[in-house]
C-alpha cells in the first residue's frame, strides 16, 4: 500500500496544479490573439529557438510525428514556418521559424504576464531557488 502524502505535499501539489492551469489558460488566450492554437504556438516557440527535426518536435510535445506534420503544415501555410533539408542529413527535413514566425513567437512570449508578474515579486535569490527546486523536481541539474 502506498503511504498517503503529508498535508504539505498535498498543498504544494495543488498549488503547482493551479499554477500550471493558469499558465495554460493564459498561453491559450495569447495564442488565440495570434489566431493560433496553444499547440501551434508551442511549436512556433520551439522553432524560434532554432530549426528542429519533426521527430524532435514530436518528442517535445509527446505526440506522434504525423500530428506535428499537420501542425507544421498549418503554420507553413500562414508563412510562420518553413521546411528545410537538414545539412547533416539531407533525408531529414527541419522545420524552422520564418522571420514572421520568430516575431510572432516573441510577441507571444512578451504577452504572457501571468508568470512574469508574480515572479517579479520574488527576489533574485527566491527566483534562483525556485528554478533550482523545479529543476531538481524534474530530475535535471542545477547550473
Amino acid at each position: 500500500m502506498t503511504p498517503r502524502p503529508d498535508s504539505l505535499t498535498v498543498e504544494v501539489v495543488d498549488l503547482i496544479g493551479t499554477v500550471v492551469a493558469r499558465y495554460h489558460e493564459e498561453y491559450e488566450h495569447a495564442a488565440a490573439e495570434h489566431s493560433l492554437t496553444g499547440t501551434q504556438a508551442r511549436v512556433l516557440s520551439l522553432l524560434a529557438v532554432g530549426p528542429q527535426p519533426m521527430r524532435k518536435i514530436a518528442n517535445c510535445l509527446k505526440c506522434e510525428p504525423s500530428n506535428v506534420t499537420g501542425i507544421v503544415d498549418r503554420l507553413e501555410s500562414r508563412g510562420l514556418v518553413e521546411r528545410r533539408p537538414d545539412p547533416a542529413d539531407r533525408r531529414v527535413k527541419l522545420a524552422a521559424a520564418t522571420d514572421e514566425g520568430a516575431r510572432t513567437a516573441e510577441a507571444l512570449r512578451t504577452s504572457l504576464h501571468f508568470a512574469r508578474e508574480p515572479l517579479g515579486k520574488l527576489t533574485i535569490a527566491e527566483r534562483t531557488l525556485l528554478k533550482e527546486l523545479l529543476q531538481r523536481m524534474l530530475g535535471g541539474t542545477t547550473e
